[in-house]
């Protein structure tokens, strides 16, 4: 039996669990999101050849001087609509998405429906 002290060891057991039975293709490749207290981000990977096709995060030049707080679900919702148009420039529409442990909820799933909303099939 596995003993897991923390709630960042809970996440990361969840994550391996998950991870058995997801991966990217380079017909769809996986998006994968990772939260952190002050920032959210997210890549488009193809887990065959080992490569990250596209990335976007809170962090970008593009996003961090409009952002007020790059920590709330207004600011998933950006990322997730840049990570879908440039996934969508580089050809993708359709991707797995890997929610890196994380519940469904809040800033994962505002980052989910965004990049539904802007094109992306999962």
């Amino acid at each position: 039996m596995i003993k897991i002290s923390s709630r960042n060891e809970m996440r990361l057991h969840r994550h391996r669990r998950l991870r058995k039975r997801l991966a990217g293709t380079s017909a769809r490749p996986r998006l994968s999101v990772f939260r952190s207290l002050k920032h959210i981000y997210a890549q488009i990977i193809d887990d065959e050849a080992g490569h990250t096709l596209a990335s976007a995060s809170t962090l970008d030049k593009s996003l961090s001087d409009s952002l007020e707080n790059a920590a709330d679900q207004e600011a998933a919702k950006v990322v997730g609509r840049l990570i879908a148009e440039r996934a969508m420039a580089k050809g993708f529409t359709t991707v797995v998405f890997d929610r890196g442990g994380h519940l469904f909820q809040g800033r994962v799933k505002a980052l989910a429906d965004a990049a539904r909303e802007a094109g992306l099939k999962f």
